[in-house]
């Protein structure tokens, strides 16, 4: 038979309210005490300032005795020297302004001259009739939260020294850059007698060194060289291998000028180098000019290993790849085959030389279209005819229109026939 309802157990209730009288006992501090070992300090001033009353947390931080501080001392000599000077420029006006303020930040001189970073509010008392009677203040100890703030302003300025030794650092290391990249350039290019040579690279980030090349050289019986190329990967080991090719090709031209001898010289060198694990190649092209001053007239050969072909700019407005078919990348295989391809050059012809950092600039709204050799094409014939520095200089605008589109290195030279061929130095005074 099940009951109803269960009586309540006496020592249930009995135990019930011991826990209660034994929580009441925790509560049954005194106002006075409640406000003497508060987690804060308290004081209450005259109008005036003087101190009238004071608990005992304050009086501890500031290493006080009672009796030297009340009707004794103001609030403001607890203060160091700055802080009487806010508390009497801007605290005391703002406070008497609106009756209250609150979390100003002030420091108290402390025993011994420490200065103890606090937070102050306060709040004025007024009487019946309406006149302010006292100041009841609060005083909040912040030496943990100035350590914070300290600590936190010192990571700031440590992060801040970082940062501009680290921009320090980079632009150090921009200059040593530039300037090694312009060891592996000419400084300038020689004048050719019956030539006009212009050449242009442009360096896609200058926290990174290039691996584009070209050069201009004289050869043997007036005769004179030339060679453009990329070589693989950036940084120091593009670097290192850009030397090496430039100065293998130079080499090379003075013993057997023949653009395809001249190429496989190359492929031997890399090939021998750099095999096993991390094979190292680029792409050139190399080849000879041969003036002739009676007609006024260039004729080219050129070879090229794996490099975007060759552009003829004539005088008549054409504009014409010179292909170099089936050439390979040289340094890749023991041995390549290198095809060659010659043409003339006439006054107002241009030959012009690229990377594919033109033709692979990327392009549109989206940058996702390459700029391709078409677009070069028919840029190019809107340059037929002009001086070569003039196409060096209307590509040197075409690339800066690429804007973050372009983001590979990229090597121009252009080697044209003037169209009115420069007066000879020994009549040109002649009238």
């Amino acid at each position: 038979m099940c009951r109803a309802g269960r009586q309540p157990d006496p020592h249930e209730a009995g135990r019930k309210d011991a826990e209660n009288a034994a929580f009441a006992a925790l509560l049954e501090d005194s106002a006075e005490e409640l406000y003497e070992t508060a987690p804060c300090g308290y004081l209450s001033t005259l109008m005036d300032g003087t101190i009238a009353k004071v608990n005992t947390t304050l009086l501890g931080w500031m290493g006080l005795d009672r009796k030297a501080v009340v009707g004794r001392m103001r609030f403001t000599d607890l203060l160091t020297v700055g802080g009487r000077l806010y508390h009497e420029t801007h605290f005391a006006p703002l406070l008497r302004m609106q009756g209250e303020i609150g979390g100003i930040a002030l420091e108290l001189r402390g025993a011994e001259g420490a200065r103890i970073p606090v937070l102050v509010s306060s709040v004025l008392k007024y009487g019946c009739d309406g006149e302010p009677l006292l100041i009841r203040t609060t005083v909040f100890d912040a030496r943990d939260r100035r350590a914070y703030e300290e600590e936190l302003l010192r990571r700031k300025r440590e992060a801040e020294a970082a940062r501009e030794q680290a921009e320090a650092d980079r632009v150090r290391l921009q200059e040593a850059l530039a300037t090694l990249q312009q060891s592996l350039l000419p400084a300038m290019l020689p004048d050719v007698p019956g030539l006009e040579a212009a050449a242009h690279y442009h360096t896609a980030s200058p926290d990174r060194l290039g691996g584009d090349f070209y050069d201009l050289f004289a050869i043997d019986g007036g005769r004179w060289a030339f060679f453009l190329g990329d070589v693989c990967g950036k940084g120091p080991q593009a670097a290192a291998l850009t030397s090496l090719t430039r100065y293998t090709l130079r080499a090379a031209a003075m013993h057997d000028p023949d653009p395809v001898a001249a190429l496989s010289t190359l492929n031997t060198v890399l090939h021998e180098r750099y095999t096993g694990g991390d094979p190292r190649y680029c792409t050139a092209v190399f080849g000879t000019l041969d003036p002739d001053p009676s007609t006024g007239r260039v004729a080219v050969r050129i070879a090229a290993g794996g490099h975007p072909p060759a552009l003829v700019l004539r005088a008549d407005g054409r504009a014409d790849f010179l292909p170099t078919p089936g050439g390979l990348l040289v340094g890749i295989l023991p041995d390549p085959r290198f095809v060659s391809a010659a043409t003339v050059l006439a006054p107002g012809d241009t030959l012009l030389l690229y990377t594919d950092g033109l033709t692979e600039a990327r392009t549109g709204e989206d940058r996702t279209s390459l700029y391709g050799d078409e677009a070069l094409l028919d840029f190019a014939a809107g340059q037929a005819g002009r001086p070569a520095r003039d196409v060096i200089r209307a590509l040197t605008g075409l690339l800066d229109d690429f804007g973050d589109g372009l983001d590979d290195d990229t090597a121009l030279l252009a080697l044209g026939v003037p169209a009115h061929p420069a007066p000879d130095p020994a009549t040109k005074n002649r009238r």
